[in-house]
């Protein structure tokens, strides 16, 4: 009986985003060998990973424009999510801390890597899931109810699937993934006409941190991405546009307020 350890679906995550350590590669890799579909799904992942990378690293590097951050001095009465929507239209990611009004210059409390990161796990689970036909979702949405609770107790933290009606949205369904430090949820929506929506939830170790809205987009991938308190959202749609995309940014955020 070989002692090595079992390859866990974390290794795997790992593997993919290239973070696996040196001495589990040979066993991944070995074990990926045998197991076809496990090694076309994740050459898939560290394909699209390597694109986001390459599309995403160089905004690591850019300041916020000047002209924005004038305009946050000189508007410290405006309210977080008027700033961020208008932040979000514009395809800046600026640092303005969600949930406090503008104050100076405060920095944003989340680290570019880390939102960055967010958005490219959230972009990879859409394009995964989203052409799926006949298995989507793990649970679909005449079991809501099931599905909320269920995903709630292994995030951890109080999670919901907003209405969308008003966007022509409705709910398909959700799973739940494997994440960088913990379980995320990934609910889906669609609309009549078939074009689809995801939405990536998963759980802040750093609680009460709130951000601004933020943009990415990855060929044909849009994603809209913040943290408010407890949980990390990020929406992507490849069907939506930027503006469709912000509206149930804007929807989901007024429902999810305490």
């Amino acid at each position: 009986m070989s002692d090595e350890a079992p390859i866990t679906e974390a290794e795997l995550q790992a593997y993919a985003d290239e973070r696996l350590a040196p001495e589990r590669r040979a066993a991944v890799e070995a074990w990926l060998a045998a197991r076809a579909e496990d090694a076309e799904r994740i050459a898939d992942y560290r394909r699209l990973g390597g694109a986001l990378r390459a599309a995403f690293d160089p905004l690591l590097e850019e300041p916020v424009p000047a002209h924005l951050a004038r305009a946050a001095r000189r508007s410290a009465g405006w309210r977080r999510f008027a700033v961020a929507a208008a932040c979000a239209v514009l395809g800046f990611a600026v640092g303005v801390p969600a949930g406090w009004q503008l104050a100076g210059t405060r920095p944003a409390t989340l680290s570019p890597s880390d939102a960055v990161f967010m958005a490219r796990r959230a972009a990879i689970a859409h394009v995964t899931y989203s052409p799926e036909v006949r298995h989507p979702v793990e649970v679909g949405a005449d079991q809501e109810a099931h599905l909320v609770a269920w995903l709630s107790k292994r995030l951890g933290v109080k999670v919901r699937a907003p209405k969308l009606d008003d966007a022509g949205l409705a709910l398909v369904g959700g799973r739940l993934l494997p994440g960088e430090s913990g379980p995320v949820a990934h609910f889906m929506y669609q609309t009549q006409n078939g074009r689809r929506l995801t939405m990536y939830v998963r759980a802040e170790a750093s609680k009460n941190r709130e951000t601004a809205f933020r943009y990415s987009r990855e060929n044909n991938v849009s994603v809209f991405y913040w943290v408010d308190r407890d949980c990390g959202y990020a929406l992507a749609s490849a069907d939506l546009t930027r503006e469709e995309l912000l509206n149930v940014a804007t929807l989901v955020y007024k429902q999810l307020e305490p």
